[in-house]
């Protein structure tokens, strides 16, 4: 059998993220069927890197886009492909072999007000409506996020199944006391930091991260600390930096934009404490990463933050500034407070694998080719 995959989101965050795993572990479950990666050219090196054992097929037409409707389908018959994988909510219209659909979440219903227009709102509910109805089956990566789809579309329960995410083994490398050093000096860290690591977008209620950082700097015990926010795009929300300077903390909150792996693994090790009250997650991975590194993690105690974490995080009401400083502080000063934040922080990163993960994925093909 032929199975094709859509790739074209390999350099995003989250998407990215399962895809480039995906593509490192699937080969070590089958040796049986073709895999065939739809990609662009501009990352076939990326790709042939990552594993040599998938077909490339290069196309053009941009996430989205209604080119992608046609191109896509011409490609699957060009190769012959039995089944499609759509790592995200759009199926092609003209998709005619079998297909299979991962629905991360559905942020984009439940916050509308960050879409750019109506007409993005319609597209998304129509289109995940139609994956979700065309899909043999439907892949989601937490319960919280396939309770929010049935909550929106009268899809059959059983046909969606809940994958969860694994951690990176990149993400847990191990790192000398040369190379921490020298990410240290580089990005000139000093004194104690709190970090945030994730997509630069209004739902990760960063603006409320920014006023509780600013309302814990007034203690003066925490005049030493930085707020660090790594993630790209950040010029597209100029209110970040008017946040900043409204709470007069320019020189204490510094935006690190995209870093590399190995940067990031030393930022996550070099935090006193790791904070993401995102408003909604289809899963949440930055929590996990900053437990498998040994960071004591405050988190939101909505979405599906609470099923990710478990008792192995401090959990807060992402609305309410006081309470987010408030956690900050408890994680700083409470020493045992961050010695079983850390201990219980490890033993539950160690439950989400990407191995296990794709190996059910590749059981969910298996399943709709049957």
């Amino acid at each position: 059998m032929r199975i094709a995959i859509d790739v074209r989101k390999i350099n995003d965050f989250g998407i990215g993220t399962y895809l480039r795993n995906l593509i490192r572990h699937l080969p070590g479950f089958d040796s049986d069927n073709e895999y065939y990666l739809l990609c662009y050219r501009r990352d076939e090196e990326l790709l042939r890197s990552l594993s040599s054992d998938f077909h490339l097929s290069f196309v053009k037409a941009q996430n989205y886009s209604l080119s992608e409707h046609v191109t896509i389908p011409i490609k699957l018959k060009r190769i012959r492909a039995d089944l499609y994988h759509a790592p995200h909510y759009v199926l092609p219209y003209l998709t005619r072999c079998r297909s299979v659909v991962t629905v991360h979440d559905v942020i984009h219903l439940l916050f509308p007000q960050y879409l750019p227009s109506r007409f993005a709102l319609l597209y998304a509910k129509h289109m995940i409506g139609r994956a979700l109805e065309r899909a043999e089956l439907v892949m989601t990566v937490s319960k919280a996020s396939k309770r929010d789809i049935l909550g929106f579309f009268d899809v059959e329960e059983s046909k969606i199944r809940v994958i969860p995410n694994g951690i990176d083994p990149a993400m847990t490398r191990e790192l000398d006391a040369a190379e921490l050093d020298r990410v240290k000096q580089r990005f000139q860290l000093q004194g104690r930091n709190a970090l945030f690591v994730g997509n630069i977008k209004p739902h990760k209620n960063l603006e409320r991260l920014i006023s509780a950082f600013a309302k814990l700097r007034e203690d003066p015990q925490f005049s030493d600390m930085t707020l660090i926010l790594v993630g790209d795009e950040i010029s597209k929300y100029p209110s970040l930096r008017r946040a900043v300077a409204r709470h007069k903390v320019r020189a204490n909150v510094r935006f690190f934009g995209f870093v590399p792996e190995l940067t990031l693994v030393a930022l996550y090790r070099s935090a006193d404490v790791f904070v993401f009250p995102s408003l909604y997650e289809g899963f949440g991975l930055p929590p996990l990463e900053a437990m498998a590194n040994g960071i004591p993690v405050i988190t939101s105690k909505i979405s599906s933050l609470p099923e990710v974490v478990g008792d192995a995080a401090l959990t807060v009401d992402p609305y309410n500034i006081d309470e987010i400083a408030d956690a900050m502080k408890s994680v700083l000063v409470d020493q045992s407070l961050r010695e079983r934040l850390i201990k219980n922080g490890r033993a539950r990163a160690k439950q989400f694998s990407w191995k296990e993960a794709v190996s059910q994925i590749h059981e969910t093909y298996l399943a709709a080719l049957d």
